[in-house]
């Protein structure tokens, strides 16, 4: 899959862009503040109609405008054209339509376009809490895996209701209890499966991808953490029901399910570096896109790395550079306030390139002579 062009209308603090995209690398340098992220975004909405950023929609709207428009206009792998509009006015409705036809269901959309971001904000992934590695477990199967999205949203339907059942005044039924856990516990089944066949298959391309951009200077592990290695749901949540109605809410689930990420012994985000815990994300999102290219439609994801070179030393730099620079990727968006690094980038491509200029929410751009 490949952007061709896309056109933005009060987006954040992009007023109107229209822009033609090179098939293999575009690189978008300016200054902090200046409207790359934003640009970023608007190509990353287009994938998962939302922000990376900001979730409230309303929010991405250009102060003192109404609404904001983004058009995408793509062609897959197989040559076929795809289009993609998003729409929002405020105090109204999202529209999200492909090929002019309105989706009934915005989860139907989910997979089309397969995407990879690396961001500063991923640094959550190694510092937050266990929801932003489930959620980064979320959105790769998600793209690939209809049975997973639909399961993962009855999953956390029945999760809300029983978590009313456990925070009412009134003791609970105990039938209507046992409805939900049911629920829970049928689509619960299936999330852990799949995401234990999913970590499977994924830990051995990430632990390549880091050995390969460290030049095995470290050595990291990456482990799957649940409940439902104890017992199947049902019965941990008739085992907890007592407890959980204390606590009001449900202390068991796949919704409390983890990614242990260690370098050497030791948990990463109390022993790496910087360096260290960035090249890790980078390994992660690039093993991402590996597992995302060979399964579901086959698709070749885009990818957009977003103001990632700093804090990592000149070796690991070019290692990601030759990376992303081979055959084996497809449509590469770069961002960067730092020139040199983008230079080195088109100085190894002999292909196609575009490079654009970002400033105070303008985008222009650059010939090749000026590069």
């Amino acid at each position: 899959m490949w952007l061709k062009r896309i056109s933005i209308l009060s987006y954040k603090n992009l007023e109107e862009v229209e822009l033609s995209f090179s098939r293999k690398l575009n690189c978008i340098i300016g200054k902090n503040g200046m409207g790359k992220t934003n640009l970023m975004d608007a190509v990353y909405y287009l994938s998962f109609c939302k922000s990376a950023t900001n979730p409230i929609d309303s929010q991405n709207i250009q102060h003192g405008h109404e609404f904001f428009v983004i058009q995408g206009f793509y062609e897959t792998d197989h040559g076929e054209p795809e289009e993609v509009y998003c729409g929002l006015k405020r105090k109204q409705k999202k529209q999200f339509k492909r090929n002019k036809k309105e989706y009934s269901r915005l989860s139907d959309h989910i997979g089309l376009i397969p995407l990879v971001m690396v961001s500063p904000a991923d640094s959550i992934l190694i510092g937050g809490g266990s929801e932003e590695r489930r959620r980064f477990m979320d959105v790769v199967i998600s793209q690939f895996d209809r049975e997973y999205l639909d399961a993962l949203i009855r999953y956390n339907k029945a999760l809300q209701q029983r978590n009313t059942l456990l925070k009412a005044d009134m003791e609970p039924d105990d039938e209507l209890m046992l409805v939900w856990e049911e629920m829970m516990a049928a689509a619960g089944a299936v999330v852990y499966r799949k995401r234990k066949e999913f970590i499977d298959e994924f830990i051995p391309v990430f632990q390549s991808y880091y050995s390969y951009i460290s030049q095995d200077r470290e050595q990291v592990s990456l482990s799957y953490e649940s409940h439902l290695e104890q017992a199947d749901l049902l019965t941990l949540l008739k085992e907890n029901r007592q407890r959980d109605r204390i606590m009001g809410y449900s202390l068991k689930g796949v919704h409390k399910d983890d990614l242990i990420m260690k370098l050497g012994e030791f948990p990463i985000k109390r022993e790496g570096s910087q360096g260290q815990n960035k090249t890790y994300l980078i390994a992660l999102k690039l093993a991402q896109f590996d597992f995302l290219k060979r399964t579901g439609s086959q698709t070749t994801p885009l990818v957009l790395l977003d103001d990632i070179f700093d804090k990592l030393d000149a070796l690991r730099v070019e290692q990601i550079v030759k990376l992303v620079s081979g055959d084996n990727f497809g449509q590469i968006f770069i961002t960067d306030t730092n020139r040199e690094h983008l230079d080195k980038i088109l100085h190894k491509l002999d292909g196609d390139y575009a490079v654009f200029e970002v400033e105070s929410g303008t985008v222009v751009e650059r010939s090749k002579e000026e590069n």
